[in-house]
């Protein structure tokens, strides 16, 4: 996890722009470079350091003496640069994962190098010889990325929207930011001038597709075809234990968030055993908060002593909670209600991380919902293939949702984020099963998952089976939800005259509750006139659902009442 900053074609003083720069400082804390582009004035990288793997070249932008002309700035890990290497014979210079994307490009140009990393990336790459700047983005958009390209080619482009916000240009400042859309990647053309002009943008991978790199994968080939159940069940477990054994790459100590939900809990129990595997010699931390007594706290702490861990508790009180609001919507670049009330509580565990433990590569369970309809709403759908369908849009979606707010709470102190349910492999897996097979069933959602780790004894039979929570409500009580504490709070707030007149002052999504409105507040008074950037809220569909909380749905208050 880093922080990527680059300009081309900048009018303005660089020195001055490069302030910019530094409003993302946060990704990477262990150190930072500034670098103009030779024989190109108004070009320059800007680059926040994480060191997780290789502590003395890593660096960026990253220039190796083979290809002079090339210039690479990325986010993110590519976990088969090695088989990589030893597929197509590249000489590394250093021990980068990120140095096999110009051995790539060198070999097969921007298409192939795209398609054939497995990993989360984002990335710019500079071909001075050719003339040309290269944006990229991992199929998920795990990592972050931001642009904004001006009608007389000025580009810049950023981890996070607040490095490009308050760009000089021309006397003016810079207003078409937006993020970069996962699975793309931009050819641009590089001017004599500095400026840039667009040449295209190109899908090179849909998520139900198979990755070009399964060929270089650790698991080749799959030992059974079919879909016969126990071959399924089979494949999942085979599938999910890759995908966390590949991201074990690091030099910095491994942890784990656990909210004692199935998704971190299967997480937690499977890299705890890959660790013991590999004989890495220090106990997996995981890290669970919520308040005293709260569902997640009690579940967190059984899975805890059933694999092992060395548990950490982090006890969120109201006031606490109230008070990271801002600053969390600040981090969050959204006004999303969902995710706002989920990130408070992944932000204040991300600071305890950082603040009280050594841990810095945190694992953690996103994807799970989206990818095996974990959402309650999901029993609703009126046919399997509807919930494909569904399950596939939110997937497309999670750069705006889940993914965003996993990345920024933790960005925004210098963790790093690996999230093994959005692994290629995994994920283009599970969406090829029949559609059928995937659906919640005996009133449970998630089965096929559930059922595929069943007789693995790597959790306790009530976790593997606990119903789905939602993180923002299961580090609250049973009695009183963190949705409606916060309400309660904001309530006191906000006026019902501004309320009623939210239309008039936000056109685009308008809020409809207090609580909508005072995140809508706080989000304009740091990013003004970018509503845009989150196209809808985040609901649950097939219901007549007023709030995005899994606790005002009637499946979720009939089985809390059983």
């Amino acid at each position: 996890m880093c922080g990527i900053w680059a300009l081309f074609g900048s009018d303005e003083c660089l020195s001055v722009q490069c302030l910019s720069a530094m409003k993302i400082a946060h990704r990477g804390p262990d150190a930072f470079r500034f670098e103009n582009v030779n024989g190109f004035t108004n070009c320059c990288f800007g680059f926040h350091r994480l060191a997780v793997v290789d502590q003395l070249y890593g660096m960026q932008p990253i220039r190796v003496k083979k290809f002079p002309y090339l210039w690479l700035c990325y986010n993110g890990e590519i976990y088969n640069f090695k088989q990589l290497q030893k597929q197509f014979g590249f000489d590394y210079q250093t021990l980068v994962d990120g140095e096999v994307i110009l051995h790539l490009y060198n070999r097969g140009g921007i298409e192939q190098t795209a398609s054939m990393l497995d990993g989360v990336f984002a990335f710019i790459l500079l071909d001075t010889a050719n003339r040309k700047v290269f944006l990229a983005r991992d199929t998920y958009g795990v990592r972050p990325l931001f642009k904004v390209l001006t009608d007389d080619g000025f580009l810049g482009v950023c981890s996070e929207a607040k490095g490009l916000i308050n760009l000089k240009h021309s006397t003016a400042l810079c207003s078409k930011v937006e993020p970069f859309l996962p699975g793309h990647y931009e050819v641009l053309d590089l001017k004599p001038s500095g400026k840039v002009a667009s040449v295209e943008l190109v899908k090179f991978h849909s998520c139900k597709d198979e990755p070009l790199h399964v060929s270089c994968d650790t698991v080749e080939a799959l030992p059974s075809a079919g879909f016969d159940l126990e071959t399924v069940k089979s494949n999942i477990r085979i599938l999910f234990e890759n995908a966390v054994r590949k991201r074990l790459m690091a030099h910095r100590r491994i942890g784990c968030l656990l909210s004692g939900g199935l998704d971190s809990s299967l997480v937690a129990a499977v890299l705890l055993k890959l660790m013991k595997e590999i004989n890495i010699n220090y106990p997996l931390q995981t890290f669970a908060i919520g308040m005293e007594n709260s569902p997640d706290l009690l579940a967190a702490r059984k899975v805890a002593a059933h694999i092992g861990s060395e548990h950490h508790e982090v006890i969120l009180n109201t006031e606490e909670g109230i008070q990271a609001i801002e600053e969390v919507i600040f981090s969050l670049e959204t006004y999303d209600i969902t995710t706002i009330r989920a990130s408070i509580g992944m932000y204040l565990v991300s600071k305890y991380i950082r603040k009280k433990t050594d841990s810095v590569v945190i694992f953690s369970g996103e994807g799970s919902d989206e990818l095996t309809q974990g959402y309650i709403y999901f029993h609703k759908a009126p046919s399997p293939e509807e919930a494909a369908e569904e399950s596939e849009r939110l997937l497309k979606e999670l750069y705006l949702f889940d993914v965003l707010r996993a990345d920024r709470t933790t960005a925004a102190h210098g963790l790093e984020l690996r999230v093994p349910f959005l692994d290629h492999r995994f994920t283009s897996y599970y969406l090829s099963l029949p559609a059928e097979l995937r659906i919640p069933k005996n009133g449970i959602e998630k089965y096929l998952l559930r059922l595929s780790f069943e007789n693995s004894n790597l959790l306790p039979k009530e976790i593997l089976w606990r119903p789905k929570e939602a993180f923002s409500d299961g580090i609250a009580s049973v009695k009183k939800s963190w949705f409606s504490i916060l309400q309660d709070y904001i309530d006191q707030q906000v006026d019902d005259l501004l309320l009623e007149k939210a239309a008039e002052k936000y056109p685009f999504n308008p809020p409809k509750t207090k609580e909508s409105y005072y995140y809508r507040q706080i989000f304009e008074k740091h990013y003004s006139g970018r509503s845009s950037w989150l196209p809808h809220y985040w609901m649950p569909r097939w219901v007549k659902a007023t709030d995005p909380s899994a606790r005002t749905l009637k499946h979720y208050k009939s089985a809390t009442q059983e």
